[in-house]
């Protein structure tokens, strides 16, 4: 907040002189391009038609910088001011590259769609601030072409992905965000809410005591996360296995976990006893069949199986903890 009260230390965009704008350009068109290739760098072991693809479009912007650079020596010399981006006031920016690397696919494809869009509004708002006649003419130019990079990007791929690759591709894409996402997400929604329902019900009943409940429920269902994210986070880099990022593996297990746990706690809120218990039961109920859908959609388990193993197993852990926290 206190760093917008104070000056910038950025030029405006309108203080621009006519050999800066060109400079801007140039600069703009060549980071561009180091960013497709760090896109197709990233891509290239599981995509390789797509990294194909970014890797032409590098060259698509190669093009462009030669261009802007033989402008620029004709009107204003050999010597090119060195201006970036980052410069300027509102100028649009780029991730740094450490923030790009292991991108989704899809994403790299956005990513890329917007890069396009941003440089066709600058080189459009360029055009209008400068009075030679082919330097005008060039930022046009290359304003239509930016505009253009998304048939050029369609053309490409149909160049290099042709429909097997493309199936397999997106294949390789929809597996990848089940090993990094869907399944250490659904084994932690399976162990928070199967493997609390015993002590949480067991505390109900033994009890009585709807607070007391409720901080039982609350204290096992985050400490199930913490655990689950930390051990998923740490038993496996992905490297060799290819699971993705354990970061991304953790934070899917713990927070799934403690969801699955505070699904059937949060009812414990309610005063009264046996309508929080009623409450929680459907609850569960909802939890127990959301898991087997999960697994039949992503895992292709056969939905029979999945409900025998996932409802008839939860049902016997909730049976489970009101017996014996009626023993008590």
């Amino acid at each position: 907040m206190l760093i917008r009260l104070l000056p910038s230390s950025r030029r405006p965009f309108s203080s621009l002189s006519e050999e800066e704008i060109l400079a801007l350009a140039i600069a703009s068109e060549e980071e561009d391009a180091r960013i497709y290739l760090g896109y197709a760098d990233g891509l290239r072991d599981q995509y390789p038609a797509s990294a194909k693809v970014f890797e032409d479009m590098a060259e698509v912007e190669q093009t462009h910088k030669n261009s802007l650079i033989e402008i620029f020596r004709s009107r204003f010399g050999e010597r090119i001011p060195l201006i970036r981006r980052e410069h300027v006031q509102g100028f649009y920016t780029r991730k740094p590259d450490w923030l790009r690397k292991n991108l989704p696919l899809e994403t790299a494809r956005a990513e890329s769609e917007a890069m396009e869009q941003q440089a066709a509004r600058f080189y459009r708002e360029a055009a209008k601030r400068v009075s030679d006649a082919s330097t005008r003419q060039l930022l046009g130019d290359l304003a239509l072409a930016e505009e253009g990079h998304e048939d050029i990007a369609r053309m490409l791929t149909e160049k290099h992905v042709s429909e097997d690759a493309r199936g397999e591709e997106d294949e390789t894409a929809r597996r990848k965000f089940i090993l990094t996402y869907v399944q250490p997400g659904l084994a932690g929604l399976m162990d928070g809410s199967v493997s609390t329902l015993a002590p949480i019900f067991a505390a109900a009943f033994a009890t009585g005591d709807t607070w007391s409940t409720f901080l039982i429920g609350l204290s096992a269902s985050v400490g199930a996360g913490i655990s689950m994210g930390f051990t998923e986070a740490a038993h496996d880099d992905g490297k060799i296995s290819g699971r993705g990022s354990p970061v991304k593996r953790g934070l899917a297990s713990g927070i799934m976990t403690a969801l699955g746990g505070l699904g059937h706690t949060l009812p414990y809120l309610i005063p009264h006893f046996w309508t929080a218990t009623i409450v929680a039961a459907i609850i569960v109920f909802f939890e127990l069949w959301a898991i087997a859908f999960i697994q039949n959609r992503y895992m292709e388990t056969p939905f029979m199986r999945a409900v025998f193993q996932v409802v008839l197993g939860g049902s016997l852990v909730l049976a489970a903890g009101i017996f014996i926290g009626n023993a008590g």
